[in-house]
């Protein structure tokens, strides 16, 4: 690894429970407004509402099916919104599963981005490399689960345009990510050949900070901010659903906006 982030252990049950309410309300605004009521919910999984362990269970359930009409309504051809440069967030807002005083640089000069899965050309990739690629400018929203937003501006290569540079099947269902954080994140392939969707290296014309993913991370106009993992470290292409950090905790995979 590449990092130089201190340690960590992954969350004890008690960081899930801290991010179960909110989990269950985003869940229930989702069933308020399909106009599914908790009566509608017993009836379609016969869960007693009474227990909130069936209620979860059932929320989590509908979360997957939401996760499925999301993938099949998304169209990977719509851009999202883009706004000027005056407002633009300096510097962006930081956000993790922990203190920015935990993070640690990652040294760029040692950093090698590595691929496996279904790519043709697996050669370990340099970040001179990744800035030698044609490069697109995105200024987007970034909108947090947790209900706050920001404007930023995230220059980088167009993640499409490095897939199709290492010879990756454009057919397979996933893209999966590694980071120096131990922060694992995955997206559909839709999403990861939207037109907006950036291997970020740069932020507001500067080289991204520390705190904010140096030396690469991923930037969509599509998803929720959790699904956008910083310093990235591997890329794999697979049909094999990958998972990812908060979706291992309960959290909806697509996250679409």
């Amino acid at each position: 690894m590449n990092s130089r982030f201190r340690p960590r252990k992954r969350p004890d049950p008690a960081v899930l429970d801290n991010h179960r309410p909110l989990l269950r309300s985003l869940e229930r605004r989702g069933l308020i407004r399909g106009g599914l009521s908790l009566g509608a919910l017993t009836m379609l999984t016969g869960c007693d509402v009474t227990r909130p362990a069936s209620v979860e269970a059932a929320l989590l359930a509908i979360s997957r099916l939401n996760d499925g009409a999301q993938a099949w309504l998304f169209d990977p051809n719509k851009l999202a919104p883009t706004y000027p440069a005056s407002m633009v967030l300096k510097p962006p807002k930081f956000n993790a599963y922990y203190d920015v005083t935990d993070v640690k640089p990652v040294n760029g000069t040692d950093w090698r981005l590595d691929l496996s899965g279904l790519i043709a050309d697996k050669r370990p990739w340099t970040l001179p490399q990744i800035n030698a690629l044609p490069q697109r400018t995105e200024i987007i929203k970034h909108i947090c689960v947790e209900g706050w937003d920001y404007i930023g501006q995230w220059t980088g290569v167009p993640l499409r345009t490095f897939l199709e540079r290492v010879g990756a099947d454009l057919h397979a269902k996933y893209v999966a990510f590694k980071t120096a954080d131990d922060y694992p994140s995955s997206i559909d392939m839709a999403t990861a050949l939207h037109p907006q969707t950036l291997l970020a290296t740069r932020y507001a014309d500067d080289t991204l900070a520390d705190p904010f993913g140096y030396p690469l991370r991923l930037r969509m106009s599509t998803k929720l901010g959790y699904k956008n993992p910083k310093w990235i470290t591997a890329i794999e292409v697979t049909n094999t659903y990958p998972g990812g950090y908060w979706e291992k905790l309960g959290f909806p995979w697509f996250a679409g906006v």
